[in-house]
């Protein structure tokens, strides 16, 4: 390979500066030994990089096209240089996130604003996981953390979970819904007789989980809370709500809420992670995000939304 970075530093240095004796004062050499570089290169690719008939060191077509070209792999050769330091240091050089589709993102972009003011060049992935999902998500190391998963921890190597906090649910229907004026308490095979909604548990390796339903009970899925909501008050099944989002609709008359014998209503959350590969970078999120009441702040959250 005729090109090298030192010689890409030099063509650099010169199309800068405009000569060839600026050039070497720049880069702390001789005039002499950057000519012999310039020459060299050129006669080794067979093209002519400077017109030399003027005072400045003027780049011929091809000259410039090489120093452009150059410049992007003195920066690609300089961030890699970066990232093994940083690395080194512990930081990493791209950090996972995977967020239960319970956390809205709004409670995340404070943290992501100030964790780019730490200028360490770690690129942020955030995604969004359903149910067992953000389990799944950290057992099939597609994500490095995971904020809000749902339910009990599963046996996943290494497993640190922290509690950050539960939602209490309530099952409701459609005013207009066969359900809505069933003498309660409902029984759950009363409730399985009726078609549910469901969202997509997004689990790969994992089993699905699934949230009050019962064993051949029809029941619709969707991809989002938001969707489950719309369904349940178009009367397209039934179904729990974190009762957060339930509040607005309940009292506008939309949903009517019915109590249910045996029905769980809690759900609980987790900060969850592997602790064999905690780098700095991780752990800085862990220490924004260890708190046993964040899931107080996404229920205060999605009401304020609607």
């Amino acid at each position: 390979m005729n090109l090298s970075f030192e010689v890409l530093q030099v063509l650099d240095a010169i199309d800068r500066t405009g000569t060839f004796a600026s050039a070497a004062e720049t880069l702390h050499k001789v005039p002499s030994s950057l000519t012999y570089l310039v020459q060299k290169l050129e006669l080794d690719l067979g093209v002519t990089l400077f017109d030399r008939t003027g005072r400045r060191a003027t780049l011929t077509h091809a000259g410039r096209v090489v120093v452009e070209e150059g410049r992007r792999l003195l920066a690609a050769a300089e961030d890699l240089e970066c990232k093994a330091k940083r690395i080194q240091h512990g930081w990493e050089s791209e950090l996972r996130i995977a967020i239960d589709e319970i956390v809205p993102f709004e409670l995340l972009w404070e943290h992501v604003e100030t964790f780019y003011q730490l200028k360490l060049n770690t690129r942020l992935h955030l995604s969004t996981e359903v149910l067992g999902g953000s389990w799944d998500a950290l057992l099939t190391r597609r994500a490095d953390l995971i904020v809000g998963a749902a339910g009990d921890p599963p046996a996943i190597p290494n497993l640190m979970a922290k509690p950050i906090g539960s939602l209490r649910h309530v099952f409701v229907v459609a005013p207009h819904h066969p359900l809505a004026s069933a003498k309660e308490p409902l029984t759950m095979d009363v409730v399985a007789s009726h078609r549910a909604v469901a969202i997509g548990d997004t689990s790969r390796k994992l089993a699905p989980r699934t949230i009050a339903l019962s064993a051949n009970q029809d029941y619709l899925t969707v991809p989002t809370l938001e969707a489950k909501l719309a369904a349940q008050i178009k009367g397209l099944g039934v179904g729990t709500i974190p009762e957060c989002l339930a509040v607005e609709p309940l009292l506008r008359g939309e949903l009517v809420k019915k109590e249910v014998i045996g029905m769980r209503d809690v759900t609980h959350f987790y900060l969850a992670w592997r602790d064999d590969e905690t780098g700095r970078a991780l752990r800085w999120w862990v220490e924004q995000l260890d708190r046993p009441d964040l899931i107080d702040d996404v229920a205060q959250q999605r009401m304020l939304n609607g």
